[in-house]
C-alpha cells in the first residue's frame, strides 16, 4: 500500500522494449535506499516490482496491460516521474489508502495560477465520475489530492506549492497525460452495495 506522499521526482534513465512489454530503468536515490529484488514502488502512481537496484538506480518490468491503461507507455529517457516507496506497516498514513492500481488516464484541460498554488482541471473519463466527490480523495500520477470540483466528465485540484516543484504535476500542461486512481472505499462500497441488491430475500448479509 502507498499514500500517494511522493518522496522523490525521479527520472526515466532507459527504456528497453521487450515485445508488448518493456523495461524502464529509472534514477531514484531515495527510493531506492535499501530496496531489493522483489521489493515494490510505485511509479507515476503504478506500482511496479524491482528487478535490480544500483547507483542510486533501479530496473523494473512493465507489462502490455500496465502500458496500454497508464502513461508509462509514453515515458522517454529523461522524462521525470513520481516515485513513492510502500508504507510500512504502523508508518503515517499521510494521504490516503493508495494500491498503485491505475483505474484510467485523463488530460490535464487547464491551470489557472493564483498567488500561491494553482487550480488544474483534468478530464474524467467515462465510468469513473461516479467514485469522485467534491472534498474526496483521487490520486493523480501517484499524488494525493482532494477533489474541490468534481463534474460528469472533469474534475479540479489546488496544488500548493510543495506540490508545484517537488512533482510533475507542476509542469503538465494541458493536453498531459496523467493516471488516475479513485478512492477504493468508494470501489468497495459500490460493490458491497450491489450485492445486497442481488441478494435473495432473506438471506443474512451481516
Amino acid at each position: 500500500m502507498f499514500t500517494g506522499i511522493i518522496e522523490e521526482l525521479g527520472e526515466v534513465l532507459a527504456v528497453e522494449p521487450a515485445g508488448d512489454s518493456a523495461r524502464l530503468r529509472l534514477r531514484g536515490a531515495v527510493v531506492t535506499e535499501g530496496a531489493s529484488h522483489g521489493d515494490s514502488i510505485a511509479v507515476n502512481g503504478v506500482c511496479l516490482t524491482v528487478v535490480e537496484t544500483g547507483e542510486g538506480a533501479f530496473t523494473a518490468d512493465v507489462m502490455a496491460e500496465t502500458l496500454h491503461r497508464s502513461n508509462l507507455g509514453d515515458l522517454d529517457p529523461g522524462s521525470p516521474v513520481n516515485l513513492e516507496r510502500p508504507t510500512p506497516v504502523g508508518g503515517r498514513l499521510g494521504g490516503h489508502i493508495v494500491q498503485g492500481h491505475v483505474d484510467g488516464t485523463a488530460a490535464v484541460l487547464s491551470r489557472v495560477p493564483g498567488d500561491q498554488w494553482e487550480a488544474v482541471t483534468f478530464s474524467l473519463p467515462e465510468g469513473l465520475a461516479r467514485y469522485v466527490v467534491e472534498k474526496g480523495s483521487i490520486t493523480v500520477d501517484g499524488v494525493s489530492l482532494t477533489v474541490m470540483e468534481a463534474g460528469e466528465d472533469r474534475f479540479s485540484v489546488g496544488l500548493i506549492p510543495t506540490t508545484l516543484g517537488l512533482t510533475t504535476l507542476g509542469r503538465k500542461q494541458p493536453g498531459a497525460v496523467v493516471n488516475l486512481e479513485v478512492d477504493i472505499i468508494a470501489k468497495y462500497t459500490e460493490s458491497l452495495l450491489a450485492h445486497r441488491e442481488r441478494a435473495p430475500e432473506g438471506a443474512d448479509l451481516r
